[in-house]
């Protein structure tokens, strides 16, 4: 029996200065691979390359990555400012329009980080371009040394650092079977107002939207704010989100 395949979206870089690429973190890869059971394929954030009907006939799921631009403020009706770039505009082409087709067609569709934000917009919500700016709210970036440069620790850097209270009676509670879970945080966009779909199922102490799922989806449609994809081969609240993807995932690859 083959393995179901997981369509994991990819970012545009530009590497030595004058070389466009795209790429995935290898974290997404291997949680993919290790804990849905699932073959990972990337597939570009270019309009022009991507043909997203003819990729969701290949892939049993999609799996919306992190990623160092913002989404562009003009996509949920606010300004662009330069001191919330990078923005990325082909992949906001590429991510809203899949989120859409996902969620229509029953598609499996797990976004974190940009990817929980993407599918906000994609259903009419509204971001903030630096959560910490809003009264009452704590700085959800990752940490930095006091010369401003990013930790050099990895593990400082991806440790859990805040809890979020579960929606009673919603997905995640069901699925961990508590009302609070501990979580990491490296992102300085977050929501601002949830979209008319989106239903909330995680929130900061601070205030912060942290896990949401889109109404009346005929399939996983479920995003989380912070990074899932870090270590779910040994966090157990990490590894119930990609074991819940997989298993949609073999449902969904049983039915084709």
């Amino acid at each position: 029996m083959t393995k179901p395949v997981v369509g994991v979206i990819g970012n545009s870089y530009t590497i030595e200065k004058r070389f466009a690429v795209q790429a995935v973190g290898e974290r997404n890869m291997r949680a993919v691979a290790e804990v849905t059971g699932a073959l990972p394929l990337m597939f570009a954030s270019l309009p022009d390359v991507t043909d997203l009907d003819a990729l969701l006939d290949v892939v049993d799921g999609v799996l919306l990555t992190g990623a160092r631009a913002n989404v562009h403020p003009e996509r949920f009706r606010a300004a662009p400012d330069p001191r919330h770039e990078p923005y990325d505009p082909d992949r906001d082409d590429v991510a809203l329009t899949l989120i859409d087709l996902c969620v229509r067609r029953g598609v499996p569709l797990f976004g974190i980080c940009r990817g929980l934000q993407e599918m906000n917009v994609a259903f009419g919500g509204s971001l903030h371009p630096e959560i910490r700016e809003l009264p009452g709210r704590i700085n959800h970036r990752m940490p930095r040394l006091e010369n401003g440069e990013i930790h050099p620790d990895v593990e400082v850097i991806f440790a859990d650092r805040h809890n979020v209270r579960l929606t009673p009676g919603g997905e995640l509670a069901r699925l961990y079977g508590r009302d609070t879970i501990r979580v990491n945080s490296l992102h300085g966009q977050g929501i601002l107002e949830p979209g008319p779909r989106v239903v909330v199922e995680g929130i900061a102490d601070d205030g912060t939207i942290e896990a949401i799922r889109i109404k009346d989806a005929p399939g996983f449609a479920l995003g989380v704010q912070w990074h899932a994809e870090y270590d779910p081969q040994r966090n157990p609240i990490n590894q119930a989100l990609f074991q819940a993807f997989g298993a949609a995932l073999a449902t969904h690859h049983a039915a084709r």
